[in-house]
């Protein structure tokens, strides 16, 4: 053969098939890989020559990480670095998720959007925002920085909610036919456009506002166009067997493919009932149904503090409910639906202020609520707990992200054995104080996971890393180490990767994974990140 680009020699292969590892060397050139020559087969061919020959004695070669559940949509655009992800090993995010995000849009819902999500994402006000389409916001990545790209590659699912703000607003009511049409056209616009498929955030405003005749009439949408759709359904907590049995119905009456978005089994209410959730899971797969899904290997979830409010207080839109927390009879209410009913906004569970820990504020001169529980704080200050959750609401203007300590280390390794399991961080990259997961995800099902407990083996965790999501993107040249494939590619030490983010300092790196490839070009380079920008939009083709 030709020279190549690249040799990668003595490596041990994990091909994210799920198959058993074997010892080859890997060719690539012009960004996909051009041969494979396994160990056994090396002594009756010429091993490949390329230009550069890279040792990989004693680590592995697995096909790029795709995280299916990824909250980058600004940073991505804002760090040309972006270690966060690239020095995880991951080569492709799915942006767009939970219904949230900037693309289709106008001047108005553009402004409210940001405003709704800043905990996620930041204001912004450093982006220069020229898109308003989806086609638009994937072309702003393509170009990335001075037409260089970004860090790593994206795909993109469009928002539920997102369009609801568009055709609906933000009112707690059915959509008209005309507003449901309008739905259906923005959805296959955004599909048409290359999105994926769509996403839904139903304990969020104003997405959770639609009703299931809803959701089923634009995912049937998004089956016409070959996509997927992807709840954040309507709860983790009291009714979450109910939640997954509404998408698993909808979604079967639409003819959609699902994937359930960090499919956890939170709160007391749900301790144990992991089996429930797979149960469930097992008969609608042995009844024909196309379902995936994520998880990330931790117990704490992470959202903004604002999510945790009943869905009416939310209704008009982010003035209307700071508007709310500001009359103090309203907010009155807020705060009974919150400690005594359980607000659906807090997955129908009476909220428990010990477990909110504040992760992140806008405004600095609230920094010293960061770290510490909402209880911790309200005692600091002889006050009562919702007083405390109140003042952030109001004075970081809906700010505060939080980490919600709910829960259950068993049910978190129960989902992950599951075969229709993928890994997704739902990394939120703002804050002071992130989640670990948004820096760890990855290295920490390597090492945690199937190095040190055993509750995975290496070739079935990279196959949920790598393979098993690729199929439901629908990407016909990626997630397999194979020839013809794009060169997306990791190297790692399988005795040593970990991750090395905590939750007192989650910002720190992994270890363990010395180069990354996205297009055979080195975007991690013995453990450092280079300046190479080889991500791109990754579109819909099927």
């Amino acid at each position: 053969m030709d020279l190549a680009d690249l040799v990668i020699q003595d490596a041990d292969v994990v091909d994210g098939s799920g198959a058993p590892a074997y010892r080859a060397d890997v060719a690539v050139k012009g960004g996909r890989i051009v041969a494979i020559v396994q160990e056994a087969a090396a002594a009756g061919c010429q091993r490949p020559r390329g230009t550069r020959e890279l040792d990989a004695e004693g680590l592995v070669l697995s096909p790029g990480f795709i995280d299916m559940h990824a909250h980058s949509d600004l940073a991505l655009l804002r760090d040309p670095d972006h270690s966060a992800k690239a020095a995880q090993g991951v080569t492709l995010e799915v942006l767009g998720q939970d219904g949230l995000s900037y693309a289709p849009a106008d001047d108005r819902t553009l402004a409210e959007v940001r405003r709704t999500i800043a905990g996620w994402n930041g204001h912004g006000d450093d982006i220069a925002f020229d898109w308003r389409s989806v086609g638009e916001y994937l072309d702003r990545l393509d170009h990335g920085f001075d037409g260089q790209g970004i860090a790593v590659n994206a795909a993109y699912l469009v928002p539920q909610g997102t369009v609801r703000m568009l055709a609906v607003g933000w009112e707690d009511r059915e959509a008209t036919p005309q507003e449901l049409d309008r739905m259906r056209e923005l959805v296959a616009d955004g599909l048409r456009q290359g999105a994926v498929g769509m996403s839904s955030g139903l304990t969020y405003t104003p997405g959770m506002y639609a009703r299931d005749a809803e959701l089923t009439a634009l995912c049937r949408v998004v089956a016409e166009h070959g996509g997927y759709y992807c709840p954040h359904h309507r709860s983790y907590g009291a009714g979450a067997l109910q939640a997954y049995e509404e998408m698993v119905a909808l979604t079967r009456e639409a003819g959609c493919p699902l994937h359930l978005a960090h499919a956890t089994m939170n709160f007391g209410v749900n301790e144990g009932k992991a089996p429930e959730l797979l149960a469930l899971l097992d008969k609608a797969l042995a009844q024909g149904a196309d379902i995936t899904l994520d998880t990330y290997p931790y117990t704490p979830g992470c959202t903004t503090l604002a999510a945790l409010l009943p869905s009416w207080a939310g209704e008009g839109g982010p003035e209307a409910l700071l508007a709310r927390l500001r009359d103090d009879a309203t907010a009155g209410r807020i705060r009974h639906h919150l400690e005594v009913l359980g607000s659906d906004g807090c997955h129908g569970v009476p909220v428990d202020w010990d477990t909110v820990e504040i992760s992140g504020v806008n405004d600095p001169a609230l920094g010293a609520y960061v770290g510490r529980t909402v209880l911790e704080s309200a005692g600091a200050r002889g006050e009562e707990p919702w007083a405390t959750a109140r003042r952030l609401l109001v004075e970081d203007r809906l700010g505060p992200t939080i980490l919600q300590h709910v829960g259950h280390e068993e049910n978190v390794r129960a989902i992950m054995r599951h075969r229709a399991h993928t890994g997704g961080s739902d990394g939120i990259l703002h804050g002071a104080k992130p989640h670990p997961r948004a820096y760890g995800t990855f290295p920490r099902y390597l090492g945690h996971y199937v190095r040190e407990s055993g509750v995975l083996t290496l070739e079935e965790c990279v196959a949920r890393l790598t393979g098993r999501p690729a199929a439901r993107l629908r990407l016909p040249d990626r997630g397999l180490v194979r020839e013809g494939y794009r060169a997306d590619l990791v190297l790692f030490d399988p005795a040593t990767v970990a991750a090395g983010s905590t939750f007192a300092a989650p910002r720190t790196l992994p270890t363990g994974i010395p180069h990354v490839l996205i297009d055979g070009r080195f975007v991690v380079e013995d453990g450092r990140r280079t300046d190479v920008l080889a991500g791109r939009a990754v579109r819909r083709t099927a």
